[in-house]
Formats: structure tokens, C-alpha cells, sequence
């Protein structure tokens, strides 16, 4: 007896999603109606289903079965009224894993629509600047608590209409996600705005350094006096703009590329663990458990149900 093997390389990044696959017999809208808001309605399984990332934000509403969802380097469960919003080429999979034989006809509620237009708009409309922030959270997507009931009917509602009646509804339900306060960031560290744009660059400033190099010794002595500071006044000023101390960004930026690495890569996770800045086994496992709440093995083993292999 002879056992084929497959020479197909493992499937270790996320599938980018173009247009030309977005057929109305997959549940999309036709190209001829949809505008820059796009409804998607679809069960499960089906082939849209996947480890993927596309050029939109996507609103993403779970109406049926449980299962495993991954957003970025986040891992975490689904069940009925799980609301997300994920920002342009973060990558996204749902998974269920209850799902009854013959699958369900309907799972996905799912709202597309681009960032330019939004964005553009803004400088010329000041109504539309409410939505800033919350596109620039979902960078990292965003979980939305107690909203079921009223997504539901948001995108029925949208789904309805069309031209500028559309875009009405449709900036209803972005104003009460901008205005949700029960909500967690997934995928990383989210910056939040400080109170000037001289502030802001410092803060990009000094997050790009420790992103750029993970691998060095980074102290928070040496760049408040880079920035001319006391080190308890950096640290007031650091906390205030990421929600951690020095000490703990650091920590989780470097558990997140970790977390990427894990994904996309069969490394060694000792060589992992020293390529992200840790210098000892030990700390860098008691620092993922703590950030992740698994070690970094389960988090791999796990991180392969992202292609629908749970």
C-alpha cells in the first residue's frame, strides 16, 4: 500500500480578496447596484468562509452556530449576536463548530464598504469626522457587546435602500458604533489621540522605534531624555497616549509579532522568542500566557484552525 504525499507548500498567509471573485451567487450585491457600501449575506459552509484580508473594513454580524474566530493575531469564540468590525487588510476567519449537518442557510450579516471615500469626505463635511476614531480602532478590529437586536435591523434596513437613502442608514449605524462604549480592541495595542498633533507624532515616533527594532534593549530612561523629559513625566505621557506603561507596550508589541511569527512560520519558537527581544524562555512564556492567555505551542496549534482545519 503507497501513501500519496502532497508537494503543495502549507498554507501559512491569509488570501487576498479581489473584486472579480465577489459574485452575486456567493451572496454579494451586484457590481451594477452596490455602491461604495456593499451587503453580504451568506451561510455556512461556503467558500467565503477563509483566512483572508481585503481592501475594505468589514462589519461583521454572526447570526447563527458557535465556533472560533480569528482577527489578526487574535484568537477567540463566536456565538449569535458576536459583532465585529475589522479594518482594511486585517486578516479575518470564522469558524463553527456546532454546525448541524447540511449547514446553515444563513450565518453572516456583513457590511463592506471602502476607506477613501469616508475619509475624503470628512475634510469637507465635519459631520462625518465622528467616524474617525472608530475606523482607526478597527485597524485592529473591533468586538461590539449588546448590540445584536439593533445591528440586525441597521442592516436590513440598509440592505433595503439604495443611493443616498442607503448612505443614510448606513451613516446611522456608524454613528452608533462611534458611539458604543462597550467594545475591546483584538488584533494589537490600539494608540488613542493625545490632545495635540506635536504629541501624537512623539507617540508614533517612539512606537515605530520599539516596532522597528524589537530585537534591542529599549529603556524608558534613555528616551525621556532623548525627549527632554523626567522619566515619571515619559511614563505619565506614555500611559496616557497607549492605556500601558513602558514596560508593558513593549511586552505586548513584542508577544504580537511573536504572534505573527507563530502564524506564518514553522520557526523554532526558541528562535522566535530571541528574534522579538526576550532573552530567556521562561519570561517570554509567562509573558504570552499572560498576554494571550495560552502558551506560544497552543497558540500555533490553534492558530492553524484559521484555515478552517479546527
Amino acid at each position: 500500500m503507497t501513501v500519496k504525499t502532497s508537494t503543495a507548500p502549507r498554507q501559512t498567509k491569509p488570501e487576498l480578496e479581489h473584486d472579480y471573485v465577489r459574485s452575486p451567487a456567493l451572496g454579494y450585491e451586484s457590481p451594477d447596484t452596490a455602491g461604495f457600501i456593499r451587503c453580504l449575506a451568506h451561510g455556512f459552509p461556503t467558500p467565503l468562509a477563509r483566512w483572508h484580508y481585503h481592501d475594505e473594513y468589514e462589519l461583521h454580524l454572526i447570526t447563527a452556530t458557535s465556533g472560533k474566530v480569528f482577527v489578526g493575531d487574535w484568537i477567540g469564540q463566536f456565538q449569535p449576536g458576536h459583532l465585529v468590525l475589522t479594518g482594511p487588510r486585517l486578516p479575518h476567519n470564522w469558524i463553527s463548530m456546532d454546525l448541524p449537518e447540511g449547514g446553515v442557510p444563513l450565518r453572516d450579516l456583513v457590511i463592506q464598504f471602502s476607506h477613501a471615500p469616508l475619509v475624503a469626505s470628512s475634510e469637507s463635511i465635519p459631520e462625518l469626522r465622528e467616524v474617525l476614531p472608530l475606523l482607526e480602532r478597527a485597524r485592529h478590529g473591533i468586538e461590539f457587546f449588546g448590540m445584536e437586536a439593533q445591528a440586525q435591523e441597521h442592516w436590513h434596513r440598509i440592505k433595503a435602500r439604495q443611493g443616498l437613502a442607503r448612505f443614510g442608514a448606513f451613516c446611522e449605524f456608524l454613528s452608533d458604533l462611534a458611539r458604543c462604549t462597550d467594545f475591546r480592541l483584538l488584533s494589537s495595542t490600539q494608540l488613542q489621540s493625545e490632545d495635540n498633533d506635536a504629541q501624537l507624532d512623539q507617540i508614533n515616533a517612539i512606537v515605530s522605534r520599539i516596532t522597528d527594532h524589537l530585537a534591542e534593549p529599549l529603556a524608558a530612561a534613555d528616551l525621556a531624555q532623548e525627549l527632554g523629559m523626567t522619566e515619571s513625566r515619559f511614563s505619565r505621557f506614555f500611559r496616557r497616549a497607549t492605556g500601558n506603561t513602558f514596560t508593558d507596550f513593549v511586552n505586548l508589541v513584542r508577544v504580537n509579532r511573536a504572534c505573527q511569527l507563530l502564524m506564518e512560520s514553522d520557526r523554532y519558537i526558541t528562535h522566535i522568542a530571541y528574534d522579538v527581544g526576550f532573552n530567556n524562555m521562561a519570561n517570554f512564556n509567562r509573558r504570552f500566557l499572560d498576554i494571550k492567555g495560552m502558551t506560544p505551542s497552543e497558540f500555533r496549534k490553534q492558530g492553524a484552525g484559521r484555515f478552517g482545519k479546527v
